[in-house]
């Protein structure tokens, strides 16, 4: 009778074996092999030149993903000749950071260095950072960190102050170009793509290589007997979805280009950028309140229908809802970018407040103080005001500010729109009080 656990009586197929991923397959060997980031690891660049002179300090590499991270990391322990050890900030807490530390001195008691990559960098919390900062100090490990998000808000300054950022940058079209055809020679064939669906398989990989190497891996595997194209092949890949956090670095770059896209009257960006935004998924309520801030801020008092036109997108969305809502916001977005810009209003403000921290608690004068009481009266409350409505051309110009401060300028306006006017009546009525000696 046969073993019922005998493998070689199994009716089942033997198990496939596992195949190394293309990414790590052409993983570079070499510093010089490393696609897209010629600005750090040229001669005249961060990384290059301290690898050339020898001296490596702890470094926090900051990127979006696929852009070679762990790989530059990897290669720098073999340039220096130091033990790679990579952990991940997900997956380790404190008692894996012991482990690492005194492995670390272990080593380093035997003459050999410790090169600690810590991916995901900004997840662990300020007290796990602050645990790295002796070990750092007295050599046992060299800090290789990396992060998506923006070191500045992530880590803390004691971190920051002992490792020098690195940006790596998303990688071209053309770097993405090199590594297909670096993918290319390690399969031993083309990819079997029309030339405008090649294009569009880099494009969807937005920058990422690692994930232009998953897409290409999936296509290398297709059997035809002709080239894809584009329309094929879209129908083959599922797109990737472009990179974005709602509350990450993503999110604050890209309101910010809307921002500054309004400000700079150019409308087709700021369609582009709002769009990016929508298509992230972000909340088209917090597009409507930001819009808002735009025209309060960069168009103010030079169309004063530009903050009135917001409120109604905003309360059009709110009643529409999406996709339709999200016309009246491009429209908003197109009417701010075409609007007279002033900032003189929020200028202004800004000066006003900085002019209030300044003189305290002074009082206002005694003349523009109602005096209900008898006891207000007799202190002066009140005495000598001028009632504008009775004195020529309702202006009296009378002193509003506190007795004994110098009268600041706070409101300039622009010659733009609407504040041209305001200009003029600002003007009329500074001409009128120096007259009346206000």
């Amino acid at each position: 009778m046969p073993d019922l656990f005998d493998a070689s009586t199994s009716s089942e197929p033997p198990p496939t074996p596992a195949v190394r991923p293309l990414a790590d397959r052409i993983r570079p060997v070499r510093m010089g092999d490393v696609i897209g980031q010629d600005k750090v690891l040229g001669p005249d660049g961060p990384l290059g030149s301290m690898l050339a002179s020898g001296s490596l300090s702890s470094l926090i590499l900051w990127g979006p993903p696929g852009v070679g991270k762990t790989t530059i990391a990897r290669l720098l322990a073999d340039e220096t000749r130091l033990t790679f050890v990579q952990i991940s900030a997900i997956f380790s807490g404190v008692p894996e950071l012991r482990k690492v530390f005194e492995s670390a001195k272990l080593r380093r008691q035997q003459g050999r260095g410790t090169l600690l990559f810590v991916d995901e960098i900004h997840r662990f919390n300020k007290a796990q950072q602050d645990s790295f900062l002796p070990h750092m100090e007295d050599g046992t490990i060299l800090l290789v960190g990396a992060t998506t998000e923006n070191p500045s808000f992530e880590l803390n300054a004691a971190l920051m102050s002992r490792a020098q950022v690195i940006v790596l940058e998303r990688l071209s079209l053309r770097d993405l170009e090199l590594l297909a055809q670096r993918a290319e020679r390690e399969l031993g064939r083309k990819l079997p793509l029309t030339g405008e669906a090649r294009d569009a398989l880099l494009e969807m990989a937005d920058g990422d290589g690692r994930a232009a190497l998953n897409l290409i891996e999936q296509v290398a595997a297709w059997r035809t007997d002709k080239p894809v194209d584009a329309s094929a092949m879209a129908q083959r890949l599922m797109r990737r979805a472009a990179k974005y956090d709602k509350s990450g670095d993503e999110h604050y770059n890209l309101i910010s280009a809307l921002h500054k896209s309004v400000r700079g009257s150019d409308p087709d960006a700021a369609l582009y950028w709002l769009a990016r935004m929508l298509e992230g998924g972000e909340d088209p309520r917090y597009l409507a309140r930001r819009i808002t801030r735009m025209a309060v801020e960069d168009i103010g008092l030079a169309d004063p229908a530009a903050q009135r036109h917001c409120l109604d997108a905003w309360a059009l969305y709110e009643r529409l809802g999406s996709p339709e809502g999200e016309l009246a916001l491009a429209q908003a977005v197109i009417y701010l970018a075409l609007a007279p810009k002033s900032n003189a209003g929020y200028v202004a403000y800004k000066a006003a407040r900085a002019e209030a921290r300044r003189t305290g608690s002074l009082m206002p004068p005694a003349h523009i103080l109602n005096a209900p009481t008898q006891m207000m009266k007799d202190q002066g409350y009140g005495a000598g005001y001028a009632y504008d409505h009775d004195a020529e051309d309702g202006f009296s110009g009378q002193n509003y500010f506190p007795e004994g401060m110098k009268r600041p300028v706070l409101y300039t306006p622009v010659e733009r729109g609407f504040e041209r006017e305001l200009k003029k009546r600002l003007d009329w009525f500074v001409s009128q009080r120096l007259k009346r000696g206000g």
